[in-house]
């Protein structure tokens, strides 16, 4: 039987949403940025306005505003209010379907092929949704229609704001094999420039490869791009009550200053190791994979990872581990540190050895429990290491951090090239 699946994507989330709170914005180039007091001042929205003066997401301020001719307005992020009227969108697709998978805050699949039988009755649909977006909520939306997740995701990117695009399997050759590759999803920067010195510079180069060079440049993730280019993908919409798959946690954070040591460096990583660790526990779960990111003052970021011996969720170990990675040669300061989980299991798959204490690290467990209960009830600040006090690090919260669990994507194995 044929799919219908909605992708709908709200424009300009950030910026749309400060704007119906303030409507004096409409008319302006307008930018939701990070907190700049707590040198978080970068773009990470902006509107149609401010796009066209050539704001990007990732800008700091003091750019932003030199394109804008000091125009701009900023407005520091407020994602309370964001997820607030995200759940009300939400709930609205989930009166058409209970099959409302959410990617992000502001988009979403919706698979409703129990209502109805024809890409015409899907089109309609998906007009009726982005008309009711832009009367109840004073929100745009682009919707693609398609027969897969990938192809559905697509088609809401090509006709930005407020459009429905159809891709079919009569169509898609024609509408998705001339685009350039890195708009399929999952290709980003470092598998565009793989796939680019092999030649393939569009989807249908994509497509038209033998699946086995792809497989060996690119590993699985190779086979799973030349199905998707396919438009084979089979992945099924989750029902909106399923149970919360992970793939990743991580936490980042940009430093009240910038780091200058290696002692320094080692007490961020402390304290994101601690946050990543107590989020594993709650959700019963242990990582074999850590990975350690570097932002430098000059906005160059890096990120490496090892897969360790054990599974663990402790902070001790997470941050033992990610330390080791560390290797800096210190010809720029650092600006941001990132700790992150993966290869997770919700079995702590142990191999004894004699080098181990068991009972060691039930006791430390046991600690870090007891330490995540006082967070809990009295606040983060209620306890903090004392390297992190002696080095003037402790404005840094990490349970402030937003965006920090990442579910689980198509590349069920966990190695993505991104």
């Amino acid at each position: 039987m044929p799919r219908f699946i909605l992708h709908s994507d709200l424009n300009n989330f950030y910026a749309s949403v400060e704007c119906l709170y303030n409507p004096e914005l409409r008319n302006k180039a307008v930018a939701v940025v990070g907190d700049e007091e707590k040198r978080h001042g970068i773009v990470l929205a902006k509107n149609y306005i401010a796009k066209k003066y050539g704001v990007k997401t990732g800008d700091t301020v003091w750019e932003a505003k030199q394109k804008c001719l000091e125009e701009l307005v900023c407005v520091t992020a407020n994602f309370d209010r964001y997820y607030f009227v995200s759940k009300l969108v939400k709930d609205m697709y989930r009166t058409y379907t209970d099959k409302v998978e959410s990617f992000g805050i502001d988009e979403a699949w919706l698979d409703v092929s129990d209502r109805v039988k024809t890409f015409d009755e899907a089109y309609a649909l998906a007009e009726k949704i982005r008309v009711r977006v832009i009367e109840e909520f004073g929100l745009t939306v682009s919707i693609g229609v398609s027969y897969n997740k990938i192809f559905a995701k697509l088609g809401s990117d090509l006709k930005k704001p407020n459009a429905v695009t159809t891709i079919t399997p009569d169509n898609y050759q024609t509408v998705v094999w001339s685009l350039p590759c890195e708009e399929l999803l999952y290709v980003g920067r470092a598998t565009k420039l793989k796939l680019n010195k092999m030649g393939i510079r569009t989807i249908g180069d994509l497509a038209n490869t033998d699946v086995d060079i792809l497989r060996s440049v690119l590993g699985k993730n190779g086979e799973t791009l030349h199905t998707f280019a396919n438009g084979l993908d089979g992945t099924p919409v989750s029902k909106y009550d399923s149970p919360e798959q992970v793939k990743s946690i991580g936490n980042s954070t940009t430093c009240p200053r910038d780091l200058k040591t290696n002692e320094e460096v080692k007490a961020v990583i402390m304290v994101l190791a601690e946050s990543v660790a107590r989020r594993l526990r709650e959700k019963g779960l242990w990582c074999s994979t850590v990975s350690l990111g570097i932002k430098t003052n000059d906005l160059q970021s890096n990120e490496v990872s090892k897969k360790i011996d054990n599974p663990t969720n402790l902070a001790s170990v997470i941050a033992k581990e990610c330390y080791s990675l560390f290797n800096f040669d210190w010809s720029q300061t650092i600006r941001a540190v990132g700790v992150r989980a993966s290869g997770l299991s919700d079995q702590p798959v142990v191999q004894y050895n004699f080098f181990q204490n068991e009972q060691t690290n039930i006791k430390k467990e046991k600690f870090e429990k007891e330490i995540d209960k006082l967070r809990s009830r009295y606040g983060y600040n209620i306890i903090k290491r004392g390297s992190v006090c002696a080095l003037k690090l402790d404005d840094i919260n990490p349970e402030n951090i937003t965006h920090t669990i990442h579910p689980v994507s198509y590349f069920k194995d966990g190695n993505q090239t991104e």
